[in-house]
């Protein structure tokens, strides 16, 4: 018996008035290219007034950043990724540390962490990156978005230790159950909600987002990967974004339109942006 058929629903269909923010993604990637404009376009049309588009490291922040010039509404976040904890030397931190000082659409730290799921850096290297980038988020006065993957109590335990309880902390791409989210908040940070709430196997993850303070709640897409359902398994973009809120606000018994709203001003404190620009703006 052949498998049903998706019907891939246009995200345009479902848009939301502008004020939403995508506060995670990788519009900078190869998977990009041949349509960037297209999909900012399109993440206008959807209703998100800002995009955050993660650098993973200096040397592609240096060579790919004039590929937002003409993009005011995206801004940038930068940090080396724990499975590249190797590059994270001397060098590369001043040179992240000259982006920060010298760019400002640079908001954030981030992503930076910790993931035990694949063996591309030894542990103690990336433990050594994580600790360095706090370190400089700290010198900067800058917020920290973290990436974890499998390495939850040490990754919980490292930014506890290092004081970091209280400070404006993103955990991007959340995707564990309500203890998590009660040790997260708990510590005065933030959560980022990504395209897997959806996904019809993910309960225990629904039953976390609902726990999530309001003030405390963003929406990303960390795109290209984690596309939602009705997109699940093509490639992720932030128009796209329509489709988590909506799951996002079932799983809490909010409206739709006031919890897209609401995420995109906690992103925008939480970032130091500016308000939501208008639609006249966007399209100049």
């Amino acid at each position: 018996m052949s498998k049903k058929s998706v019907e891939r629903v246009d995200p345009l269909t479902l848009a939301l008035p502008l004020g939403g923010v995508d506060s995670h993604c990788h519009l900078d990637g190869e998977e990009f290219a041949p349509d960037r404009e297209e999909v900012l376009a399109r993440a206008r049309r959807a209703g998100l007034s800002q995009v955050g588009n993660v650098f993973l490291g200096p040397t592609e922040f240096f060579a790919r950043r004039h590929l937002f010039a003409g993009h005011p509404e995206v801004f940038f976040l930068l940090g080396i990724h724990p499975c590249d904890g190797q590059t994270c030397t001397p060098d590369s931190l001043a040179a992240m540390r000259a982006a920060f000082v010298d760019e400002p659409r640079l908001r954030a730290v981030g992503e930076i962490g910790l993931d035990f799921h694949w063996d591309d850096c030894p542990r103690e290297l990336q433990y050594q990156a994580l600790r360095d980038q706090l370190s400089l988020a700290r010198e900067l006065g800058l917020p920290v978005v973290i990436h974890c993957r499998e390495a939850e109590e040490e990754t919980l335990m490292t930014l506890e230790s290092a004081g970091f309880a209280g400070w404006p902390l993103l955990w991007h791409c959340f995707g564990q159950g309500p203890d998590m989210v009660r040790r997260i908040v708990g510590n005065g940070w933030h959560v980022s909600v990504p395209g897997p709430v959806t996904y019809r196997g993910n309960a225990v993850l629904r039953e976390a987002v609902a726990l999530i303070p309001r003030d405390r709640l963003l929406l990303e897409t960390d795109a290209p990967y984690l596309a939602p359902v009705p997109w699940r398994g093509k490639r992720n973009e932030p128009a796209f974004t329509v489709f988590t809120v909506r799951a996002l606000a079932e799983a809490r018994g909010e409206d739709v339109a006031t919890l897209w709203r609401c995420c995109g001003d906690n992103a925008r404190r939480f970032f130091g942006l500016q308000t939501a620009l208008s639609t006249s703006s966007l399209e100049a």
